[in-house]
Parts: C-alpha cells; sequence; structure tokens
C-alpha cells in the first residue's frame, strides 16, 4: 500500500497547502497528524482548539481524518509511519529553534525506517536563506530586506484545497481532552466574539479587508477605534491561510499606498522570520550585546498593574485591557504599551514579551520577539533606546476623540476628549462632573511622564558610556 502522511503544525489549512497537495499527488492514503504544541500561551491554546476543530471538520467531510497525538513529534511519528506503512512524511518548514532541531532529529529517526521526510515552503513567502545580501550575507535593517523581497517577487502559485482526501484512519486524542479551553472563570468571552478561527475565517477575515479598508490603510492602520487593519495576524500564525496568497489577492488590489503598505508589513513578518533564523534566541537575548548590561528596575508592582491596564495611563490602559479582552492589541498600540513598559517604568522587555506570549492569540516566536526588541532599542534595525514614545500625546494623535480609551476604560467615558488621555491634569470639576475620581475610581499615574522619560535617558546613557 502507497501511503503517505502530512503532519500538520503551522499550516492548519487545506487550500495553497503544499504539504497536503504533495501528500495527495502521490495517490495513495493519506494520514492527517497534528501532535500538540505545549508551548503555547492560554490565549493561543484557546485559538488552537478551535482551529483543530475547523481543520477537522473540513477533513471529515472530504473522507479523511485529523489524528490528534500528544508528546515528542520524533517518538510519534516514526513509529503511526511504521504502523501505517508509511514511506513518505511531509510537513511545513517551520523556523523556531525548536521545530529546527525536531525536524533534524526526526529526519535521523525516519532514515533508520527508510522514510522520508519532505519540508515544504507554507508559512512564509520565502524560505529565510532565499533572501540575501549581495555578499551572500542575511539582512539586519528591514528597508533593504523589504526591496530585495520585492525585486525577488512571490511566486504567483495557488494549490486548490483537495475534493477528497484517501484518510487513512488511526488511534487519536480527542480535541477535548487537551483541555485547552479555560473551564473557570471562563475569560473567553471577548475573544468568542471578535474571532472566528479556522480557514473559513480567514478568508472572511481577507475579503473583508480587501473589500475596503486596505485602501486605507496606510493612514487608518494607526486609528485604534476605526477598523483600519486586517487583523490577519492569528490567522496567519496557525497558518489557516496562505501568506503567499495574500499577498496576490492584495496586490490585486492596485497601485495606491494603502496596497504597498500593506504588502510592507506582510514583509516586516517575514522580516522577524529571518530575524529569528539569524538569533535563535530572539525571545530572550537582546540582539544588540550592549543591552545585556542595561539596569533595568526591579518593579514587580508596576509590571502588574501595567499587565491589568490600571497604570492611570488611559492609551496603556486602553491597550491592555483590549489585550485581555480579546486576546489582541492594535499595532499602534502595542508600539505604545511596549514602550511605556521598558522605558518609563525600565522593566525588561523580556517581561513584556513573556506577557504577550500568553494573551495574544497570535503570539508568534518571530514576530513577538522582533517586534519588542525593536521597542526596547536592542534589536535588529531597532527604533533607538531614546526614542521614547509620549504616551499622552500619542493618545491625542491617534485617538483624538477618545473613542479608543472611552471603548476600554470605561470609568472615563464622560470626561470631555481635551483631558481624557491625561485625566490628572484636568480640572477638579471636570472630573467630578465626569464621576471619576482619581486614585479611586481610576487610578494615579503608576509613574510621572517626565520622571520616567529622564530615568529611561538616564539608564541609556550609562550603557552607552559603558
Amino acid at each position: 500500500m502507497n501511503a503517505t502522511l502530512v503532519w500538520f503544525r503551522n499550516d492548519l489549512r487545506l487550500a495553497d497547502n503544499p504539504a497536503l497537495h504533495a501528500a495527495c499527488a502521490a495517490g495513495g492514503k493519506v494520514a492527517l497528524l497534528y501532535i500538540l504544541d505545549e508551548r503555547a500561551g492560554a490565549a493561543s491554546r484557546w485559538w488552537l482548539h478551535h482551529s483543530l476543530a475547523a481543520l477537522g471538520r473540513e477533513i471529515a467531510a472530504r473522507g479523511g481524518h485529523l489524528l490528534l497525538r500528544r508528546g515528542d513529534p520524533v517518538e510519534i511519528i516514526p513509529k503511526l509511519a511504521a504502523e501505517l506503512g508509511v514511506s513518505e512524511v511531509h510537513a511545513a518548514r517551520a523556523y523556531e529553534p525548536f521545530w529546527r532541531s525536531t525536524d533534524r532529529a526526526l529526519d535521523t529517526a525516519l532514515k533508520a525506517h527508510g522514510i522520508a521526510l519532505h519540508r515544504h515552503l507554507s508559512a512564509s513567502l520565502f524560505p529565510p536563506e532565499r533572501i540575501t545580501t549581495k555578499t551572500g550575507g542575511l539582512y539586519g535593517v528591514f528597508t533593504p530586506f523589504s526591496k530585495a523581497c520585492f525585486a525577488a517577487g512571490v511566486p504567483d502559485i495557488f494549490l486548490r484545497a483537495p475534493e477528497r482526501i484517501n484518510g487513512l484512519a488511526a488511534p487519536s486524542d480527542a480535541l477535548k481532552d487537551w483541555r485547552l479551553l479555560p473551564t473557570k472563570p471562563d475569560w473567553t468571552g471577548g475573544m468568542r466574539a471578535a474571532w472566528t478561527p479556522g480557514e473559513a475565517g480567514a478568508n472572511a477575515r481577507l475579503k473583508e479587508f480587501l473589500d475596503g479598508p486596505i485602501q486605507r490603510y496606510a493612514e487608518a492602520r494607526d486609528i485604534p477605534a476605526h477598523p483600519g487593519t486586517a487583523k490577519l495576524s492569528p490567522h496567519a500564525h496557525f497558518g489557516e491561510i496562505s501568506p503567499r496568497y495574500v499577498w496576490h489577492r492584495a496586490a490585486a488590489c492596485g497601485e495606491g499606498k494603502g496596497v504597498q503598505t500593506f504588502l510592507k508589513e506582510l514583509l516586516w513578518r517575514e522580516f522577524s522570520i529571518n530575524l529569528l533564523w539569524q538569533h535563535p534566541d530572539i525571545r530572550t537575548a537582546p540582539i544588540r550585546p550592549e543591552f545585556a548590561a542595561f539596569p533595568w528596575a526591579e518593579a514587580p508592582q508596576a509590571l502588574r498593574v501595567w499587565q491589568l491596564g490600571q497604570t492611570g495611563i488611559p492609551i496603556v490602559d486602553a491597550g491592555m485591557r483590549e489585550l485581555w479582552q480579546t486576546g489582541w492589541m492594535h499595532n499602534r498600540v502595542r508600539m505604545i504599551c511596549a514602550s511605556f513598559l521598558v522605558k518609563h517604568l525600565l522593566i525588561p522587555w523580556q517581561a513584556g514579551e513573556a506577557w504577550f506570549w500568553d494573551t495574544l492569540v497570535d503570539a508568534d516566536e518571530a514576530a513577538n520577539g522582533a517586534s519588542w526588541q525593536w521597542v526596547a532599542g536592542c534589536g535588529a534595525d531597532a527604533a533607538p533606546y531614546f526614542r521614547i514614545f509620549n504616551p499622552v500625546l500619542q493618545g491625542q494623535k491617534f485617538d483624538p476623540d477618545g473613542a479608543y480609551v472611552r471603548r476600554y476604560v470605561p470609568e472615563l467615558a464622560k470626561l470631555p476628549a481635551a483631558c481624557i488621555h491625561a485625566p490628572w491634569e484636568a480640572d477638579p470639576a471636570i472630573l467630578a462632573h465626569a464621576g471619576v475620581r482619581l486614585g479611586q475610581s481610576y487610578p494615579r499615574p503608576v509613574i510621572g511622564l517626565t520622571e520616567g522619560r529622564e530615568r529611561a535617558l538616564a539608564a541609556y546613557g550609562a550603557i552607552k558610556a559603558g
């Protein structure tokens, strides 16, 4: 019997899935396997449960079976392949250091059984080793990297989902037994309202974005109160939609500024993968080595109020509460919140990265690590550490009428726009009329903005002098 095995991991879709396409094209029976990634944060586990449920339904409708297993892939896959008479294993390439080492060990284990492991480009536009400088090195600066990507061109290929799958059955875990969903308390109501995990949800989200918002993306993406972003990041992270499909659908919308800006955002994701390939410890170690000696503060209480959205800085608190409620945060606000943590509060960026890892539905090793290092000033092509966002000015610029703050910080909802981003500066009569009692109904700032800025510049000066 000619049989192949598809190992799903970062490609939870049927359309434009090279690993699945290759296995089905072989003509025999196909075993479809997912092995639980135990490293996922709580919000990602919620998404994964629903994404796997959706994938399983789509596979079953085509005659296949999604097999669920828990444990070490290097042990599970060779054993299952031998039991099912599999001659080839197909999987998407993955770039995280954990998966890279797993793939090496798996390749060795499968070869010992005479089984071939084929890995396919599926989760990115390019292999990370594909986009190189003229001297053959990898890029550390985004702008020339993006130009090289545009010059290379994204292949215009689309592999249709198989109409039928000649599936192989085998014992499988029950998805509910993995307990990926929280029990009590159930904190996922906001995520259920905001998201539809799965391939169908990804395609619906893309269509909604391409039908209009993409043309205004260059300006609207910075306004958190407006639906100006694609919100495709969790779908892309779990591989529910092909990045090259997104690229070509977006590029077909014209040559406008919005389209070009969106394509560059797709390339920022690509750049992050490139950086992870170069720096496997990107989540924990600064790319710029001098930042290893940065004089961070020990401030567990300040970290906690930041996590809870109780800093007393409205735009920061709104962002952190959006994150907790929906598992996602607007990108402009992510930068504001991250800057406030690492610069005004002097809390190590790794603490923020860890919180985002647990609470974001789009928590991604490459994008999360690269973006936190960018804000902290210690990464490749990073914003300088001495560039410090003033959260009040950022709020006034990008949420001028306070709509975003009112949505997520309802205790400030009755404040006029003129003072909603700095209520501590408001006239006491205005606060009283709005029902705001600083220090009671809403906290006073955890730190003065001038004080925080000066302390951050002093810390930066210390390592610069050193």
